[in-house]
């Protein structure tokens, strides 16, 4: 099976690599994974800084190496929230909570264009220890750490 995912993944936290590790699982054996990576003019738009796409990319490829994942992959650059998921021929989008509505609008441009739909895999986002999503940016505020274990400052 050909499963698209994509993302910043910068810094990439537990509930990135769960989003990966379900995508190469939905993939199978024989299947592959195509991953999205934001390229750094359309990571801009994130409210913190994220660091270069080679440096994220090298993350990505060091997670998936040391999980020892079984299927195929690519890393493509992603230079909008849709990549080549409208186009490209595909059976399995793997999204979070946070990304569904855009998984939805691919499969409504896919029928725009006479393409089929592709089968939505929906991951629970990781929560951190305080009950809320792992988030980049919560990351980047220092409340918690890539694992989502709370930071204390101070006292």
């Amino acid at each position: 099976m050909k499963v698209m995912v994509g993302g910043t993944f910068d810094p990439l936290h537990d509930g990135h690599k769960r989003l990966i590790s379900r995508s190469f699982e939905i993939a199978g054996s024989d299947g592959k994974v195509i991953i999205g990576l934001t390229t750094d003019a359309f990571a801009q738009r994130k409210i913190h800084p994220v660091r270069n796409y080679l440096q994220r990319m090298k993350d990505l490829v060091e997670f998936i190496r040391h999980q020892g994942f079984s299927a195929e992959y690519a890393i493509e650059p992603l230079i909008d929230r849709f990549g080549s998921a409208i186009d490209e021929d595909f059976d399995a989008l793997v999204v979070s909570e946070e990304t569904l509505p855009i998984a939805h609008e691919i499969n409504m441009l896919r029928k725009d264009k006479g393409k089929r739909k592709v089968d939505i895999h929906q991951i629970s986002c990781v929560l951190a220890d305080d009950g809320r999503w792992i988030s980049s940016t919560r990351i980047y505020r220092g409340e918690i750490d890539d694992h989502g274990r709370l930071l204390h400052h101070g006292n």
